[in-house]
């Protein structure tokens, strides 16, 4: 704790500033009238000014009669000018304020920068935090240094301000991936992943050769998009492999992803390269083992499963590729012509798609509803139509500006389908 709370330094620093502008305001009247001149009375400038221009006038009408010639006309005219820049001219100085407009205006600048400064906006979030920063500011800045692990429990009473102080730490020293980190584990533990995501992704920015960062960010990334491998994730994690290529959880993550994605026979390669490791070395759990047992058997279903799903082949044509934004999204499902929810259906990064084009597979591993397969419905004859939509807003719901495909009929025994997006929701 400081011996002066922020708050306080702030107001004695703000009212020197305040004090400071009205000095310089009243600084020319501090002058003493004795070192200005006297006043002069002006109107004698005015007077010779009036005076020249008639005796000119004089001059010409000489001239133009010829009592003059050219020569006495120029001689008198210089004569004249030269009167005139010789008569002197003084302003009359400014009029001194008394002593107490002086004090007055000292006073009042302050007292109006003060009611400017809190009138215009409402400071008090400013002064929470600041308050909070006297009193754990000294204990965040431990545990995002990594001197302590575990904060006091007195440093919860204010679980808010405790918050604001640590992501004021962490955006004032913004280069330290470290702290970016431990900020990611505190968003998790308040089930906030959008933002832990997003904080760890800046400690990977800043230190993409740590390998605890880059797998806890691949890790975290994997678990975000639903268990699928972005490009994003799939580059981090054969990063962290070229340098570990031993790196048993980048391997599961890899194993996962492409089994997720459909790509089964890379799944059982990176499965077989964790089992190769684990039997060489007998002293590992042999849960592993086990575990590696179910995630062979698990691939080996959705292999199954997928063998008897449909595969859809998607273009956009090209007189709408131009709409398409990197933000959007595709939505292709297959669902009843009659309505309702789909029986299968996958949300696509718009970013897979390659020049317009894309092929994928729905299944019943793609069923919204566990008693809402695809297979039992084709089983049964009910008609079903195949989907296609690119969305702006990321919604599962059509909304006006989406891209569009006209519903294509899925016949009963019919494996695969082309689809074409061609049109553009009004």
């Amino acid at each position: 704790m400081t011996v002066f709370s922020t708050l306080v330094i702030f107001i004695i620093f703000s009212l020197l500033v305040a004090l400071l502008a009205a000095l310089i305001v009243i600084v020319p009247w501090l002058r003493s009238s004795r070192e200005a001149p006297d006043p002069v009375d002006n109107r004698l400038i005015d007077l010779n000014i009036d005076v020249y221009k008639s005796r000119l006038r004089e001059l010409a009408a000489d001239k133009a009669i010829g009592t003059i010639d050219d020569v006495q006309y120029i001689d008198q005219k210089t004569e004249l000018e030269r009167q005139l820049l010789d008569a002197e001219q003084i302003a009359t100085p400014m009029q001194l304020p008394s002593l107490k407009g002086q004090l007055a205006l000292i006073v009042c600048v302050p007292v109006l920068a003060i009611c400017a400064y809190v009138l215009f906006s409402d400071r008090s979030d400013v002064f929470d935090l600041w308050r909070a920063q006297d009193r754990v500011g000294e204990v965040s800045e431990e545990l995002l240094s990594g001197k302590v692990e575990v904060l006091p429990e007195w440093a919860f009473e204010d679980g808010a301000g405790l918050f604001t102080t640590i992501q004021t730490n962490v955006h004032r020293n913004a280069d330290d991936s470290y702290r970016w980190m431990v900020l990611s584990e505190i968003f998790l533990s308040f089930e906030d992943p959008e933002s832990a995501l997003e904080a760890l992704s800046r400690a990977y920015r800043l230190s993409p050769d740590d390998k605890n960062i880059a797998a806890e960010y691949a890790q975290l990334s994997f678990l975000a998009n639903g268990g699928s491998l972005d490009v994003e994730t799939r580059r981090v994690l054969e990063d962290i492999l070229k340098g570990d290529p031993e790196n048993e959880a980048a391997q599961m993550l890899m194993a996962r992803g492409e089994a997720k994605a459909g790509n089964y026979e890379q799944a059982q390669g990176w499965i077989a390269k964790m089992r190769q490791r684990m039997e060489q070395n007998p002293g590992d759990d042999m849960h592993a083992l086990t575990g590696l047992d179910e995630l062979t058997a698990n691939i080996v279903r959705q292999q199954a499963q997928a063998a008897e799903g449909v595969d859809v082949s998607v273009t956009v044509n090209a007189k709408l590729l131009p709409l398409i934004t990197a933000d959007d999204v595709l939505f292709v499902a297959i669902r009843a012509a009659a309505g309702g929810p789909p029986y299968a259906a996958k949300r696509i990064p718009i970013s897979n798609l390659k020049q317009g084009n894309i092929s994928l597979s729905l299944s019943n591993l793609d069923a919204m509803m566990a008693d809402r397969t695809l297979q039992p419905a084709r089983a049964s004859g009910e008609q079903l139509v195949v989907t296609a939509r690119i969305s702006h807003s990321g919604n599962a719901i059509s909304a006006s500006g989406d891209l569009s495909s006209n519903p294509v009929l899925l016949k009963s025994d019919q494996q695969q389908v082309n689809i074409e997006i061609n049109q553009q929701v009004p």
